[in-house]
């Protein structure tokens, strides 16, 4: 028996049946984690994190049995844990420690996890590649040479390097899908206001989530049960009752799957075009029925994207200013200087960018032209999906455009790395919950993967889906 092999569920079972311990579990993983330092995926191990293993196998041994006892989770650089380092995969924050828990970590402490780890990301999650972090490159675990996505690309690669059975990410635009496409995991973004985003660093506060990643969708689904439900210290966290995500019902056979006519056209000619033919006739197959259906604007979800998130984003980030949390540049004379200063030497090229667009969307003369008509479109394409789901249960996609690519390839051209989100922006501009299961391979043999969308807060359905799907595929 391989530990880092065993899935969150049959680590929690182990531990509570006493052939193993949370230490020895912990023990294995971290060692895992230094045979792999080459990838890059984990910035910092937690020097406790041994200490929590041992507290927590005497806390089992007394009778506790919450949902994740003795299970090592690794979570993204952007997720302050009381303590600890949280950098947001900048230089500007490479010193800050976090002075409390986020609500995630507060539920994950009780459910019995062992936080061994903070994982690489793009700086301040701003990113589809992990190329962006000040920290280096995450490497693909696949493929040294590709990149394993972003913006949570250290948390997906982690999972699939056997470093942790789940890891936390965010998502914005796709930045939990994306990377577990690209490193063939399952990788859920929830439900806006599903889970609290209190004590997460934010990009853009009306798309962010947390994310999850896992190696099956059991394990995924038991993370939603522990994370998910309201919080007094976030007020967009719906007051929405959580469902037993876990007890499902797997036949799934009357399910109606809604296959987008537009998704066809925006595929046409790409890697992802083949791979969704083949996920639909392998559907029909397994007498699942398919609907088709029509998003007639999502063909410009990603440039209202691309400027509701920056202008969140420009917002956001004027906290960093050199003198309250971050770096201060040393040089400065004034506080003018302080600034200027501080603000371009902390912050790397692509949060720059990202906040010269927010910028001159939001500027005067440019406000009514972008923004204003962005957030028309956005709920145009909410009551068009609410249409759509009239008709059908889950609405099927492309995760990416194609396998994950080879790292420094897209250096040159940020809009080519923007157009890899055209399939996942959707699913934050309109707040439902989308997960990526692996399905197909590319050109070069890396993984690929297809979308299960849902109405909001039906995440139970995705999963059910899901769960039926794994178990016919025999995985």
């Amino acid at each position: 028996m391989e530990i880092i092999k065993l899935s969150a569920l049959e680590i929690r079972e182990k531990i509570l049946s006493g052939e193993l311990s949370s230490e020895e579990v912990t023990t294995a993983f971290i060692d895992q984690i230094n045979k792999n330092q080459k990838y890059n995926a984990v910035l910092e191990v937690f020097d406790d994190a041994i200490l929590q293993a041992k507290t927590m196998d005497e806390k089992i041994k007394n009778g506790f049995k919450g949902k994740l006892a003795g299970v090592p989770i690794i979570i993204k650089d952007n997720i302050l844990y009381e303590g600890k380092i949280c950098s947001c995969g900048s230089e500007f924050l490479k010193d800050y420690v976090a002075q409390y828990n986020a609500t995630v970590i507060d539920k994950l402490l009780q459910a019995g996890a062992v936080i061994i780890a903070r994982a690489n990301m793009d700086e301040f999650a701003m990113g589809s590649s992990t190329e962006n972090s000040a920290f280096g490159i995450t490497h693909n675990p696949l493929d040294f040479d590709r990149v394993p996505g972003g913006s949570s690309g250290g948390s997906s690669a982690a999972v699939a390097l056997d470093m942790c059975p789940i890891a936390l990410g965010t998502e914005t635009g796709g930045s939990v899908r994306q990377p577990a496409s690209y490193c063939g995991i399952y990788g859920l973004k929830p439900s806006y206001g599903r889970i609290s985003r209190y004590g997460v660093v934010a990009f853009a506060s009306s798309l962010d989530q947390v994310g999850i990643f896992s190696k099956n969708v059991y394990d995924n689904a038991l993370m939603l049960e522990v994370l998910a439900g309201e919080d007094k210290n976030d007020m967009t966290c719906a007051k929405v009752a959580v469902d037993d995500y876990t007890n499902g019902d797997w036949s799934c056979k009357k399910i109606k799957v809604g296959l987008p006519k537009e998704i066809l056209n925006l595929a046409k000619g790409l890697p992802c075009e083949e791979n969704l033919k083949n996920f639909v006739k392998w559907l029909k197959s397994k007498e699942i029925e398919i609907v088709d259906i029509s998003l007639p604007n999502i063909d410009i979800a990603l440039p209202v994207y691309y400027i509701i998130a920056p202008a969140e984003a420009t917002s956001n980030l004027a906290r960093f200013d050199g003198v309250k949390y971050t770096s201060r540049a040393k040089n400065a004379k004034n506080l003018d200087e302080i600034y200027k200063m501080s603000r371009s030497e902390g912050f790397g090229k692509e949060v720059k960018r990202r906040i010269m667009l927010g910028n001159y969307v939001l500027s005067s003369g440019y406000y009514d032209a972008y923004y204003k008509k962005a957030k028309r479109i956005q709920g145009e394409l909410i009551k068009q999906f609410n249409r759509a789901f009239e008709s059908c249960d889950i609405i099927i996609m492309p995760t990416t455009l194609a396998e994950a690519y080879k790292i420094g390839s897209k250096s040159d051209n940020p809009v080519d790395t923007y157009k890899e989100d055209i399939f996942t922006v959707t699913a934050n501009i309109v707040g439902i919950p989308s997960l990526s299961i692996p399905f197909g391979k590319g050109e070069h043999g890396m993984p690929l993967g297809v979308q299960l969308m849902a109405r909001k807060f039906n995440e139970k359905t995705i999963y059910n889906l899901a769960k039926f799907l794994e178990e016919e595929r025999g995985e």
